[in-house]
């Protein structure tokens, strides 16, 4: 049977988005997440040694992070996708066959590059197979989706850690996140690649960083997009980390803290599946999205009530469909070229935020209630409105 022209796009697309939403539920099924600070402990390592594997893990993250996006550009994304899960399949498995310290590290090691490999691969790819189908307006609301599988492998994951742990320890975890691992790069091999020099014929890595650096700094509008993930996704991003504490200020019982984490996932999850209806909105739309959410955030965080978490959830959402629509926007203004490569820098800029955020945090939480530093955090948020609506204004002045 001979297919129509009309209908190839379509089972071009379907192919692709398949692969990407099974790759993201896979890729963040990890069984052992919730459980490996408890193994690190378990071992015999201290809390120093613990903080120490955690730094280790976003050294290798940020240090690979732009000449992993460099790699994608020059050599197959493809193989980059299923080379990542491996790596850090492999990282698992030392940590439950020989646990140690330096196993520890080297797992980690191991994550981050893995993680990084996938970084800025993953939106590059996806954006120019959806352009070669003449579907690059969808692509927002296809990462959304993305995003919102990744959430619900996490969910499965936390709910089933449990009772897996429960009948056979870390060792059982261990091996479903390895499989889990293996099985996201045998997905990985489906996804469909198309370039002209996938396989690093022409410029290499080196000379790809360069030029992709060049046209940030040339740019103004592609310096703007790029510069708006980190603005929008570090705060909100580092603020999840302090949610349970969050949470528990408003004195529910221990036990209640995780449904209430939940509800707050729910909402950045329904976030992400608004992305379709949202992809048409302008900088003063997304002024004014980033605007209500940070008056969501300051409000509910201040509050200290069960309808103020769900005011923190509702702010979630936006801060989650806002990120996903920065990121449109920068490949939308980005070459094919070197679309990884800054993919890769806006993630590194949002990788450094975030870090300090997380240094910014205790300063202001010493002498603060969590509630009172979550509101004071959602300022930066209505910074970056305003600048996004005073550059819709210089834009539309004659």
């Amino acid at each position: 049977m001979t297919l129509s022209p009309a209908r190839v796009p379509a089972t071009g697309v379907r192919r692709l988005t398949t692969t990407l939403y099974g790759y993201a539920f896979l890729d963040d099924f990890v069984l052992l997440y919730p459980v490996y600070a408890l193994l690190f402990a378990d071992t015999g390592m201290s809390l120093w040694q613990i903080s120490s594997l955690f730094a280790l893990w976003s050294i290798t993250s940020v240090v690979l992070e732009v000449p992993s996006g460099a790699w994608a550009d020059a050599m197959s994304r493809r193989r980059l996708l299923w080379i990542g899960p491996l790596l850090t399949a492999a990282g698992f498995a030392l940590w439950v066959i020989v646990p140690s310290y330096w196993a520890f590290a080297v797992g980690f090691v191991l994550w981050g590059a893995g993680g990084a490999l996938g970084s800025g691969a993953l939106e590059a790819l996806v954006y120019d197979e959806l352009d070669r189908l003449g579907a690059a307006g969808r692509y927002a609301r296809v990462m959304g989706r993305a995003r919102a599988a990744r959430l619900v492998g996490t969910v499965a994951s936390l709910g089933l850690a449990g009772p897996v742990f429960a009948q056979g320890g870390y060792a059982a975890v261990g091996a479903a996140s390895f499989l889990a691992c293996v099985l996201t790069a045998v997905t990985a091999t489906r996804f469909p690649e198309h370039r002209v020099r996938p396989d690093g014929a022409g410029d290499n890595w080196a000379t790809t960083l360069r030029t992709g650096l060049a046209e940030v700094r040339g740019d103004r509008s592609v310096r703007g997009a790029l510069l708006l993930i980190p603005a929008v996704a570090a705060v909100w991003g580092a603020l999840d980390e302090y949610t349970p504490l969050l949470v528990r200020d408003i004195g529910v019982a221990e036990a209640t803290v995780p449904y209430l984490i939940m509800l707050i996932w729910a909402g950045v999850t329904v976030g992400s599946l608004l992305t379709g209806p949202a992809e048409r909105l302008g900088p003063a739309g997304l002024a004014a999205l980033l605007a209500g959410a940070a008056v969501a955030l300051a409000v509910g965080a201040a509050a200290r009530s069960l309808a103020g978490i769900a005011l923190v959830s509702l702010a979630f959402a936006g801060f989650q469909l806002a990120e996903v629509l920065a990121d449109a926007r920068l490949q939308h203004r980005i070459d094919e070229s070197r679309r990884a490569t800054l993919t890769s820098v806006a993630s590194l800029g949002t990788e450094l935020a975030t870090v300090a955020t997380f240094g910014v945090y205790p300063l202001l939480g010493t002498d603060m209630a969590h509630g009172t530093v979550f509101a004071v955090l959602a300022i930066p948020y209505l910074v970056t409105a305003l600048a996004l609506a005073r550059s819709r204004a210089a834009t539309a002045r004659p």
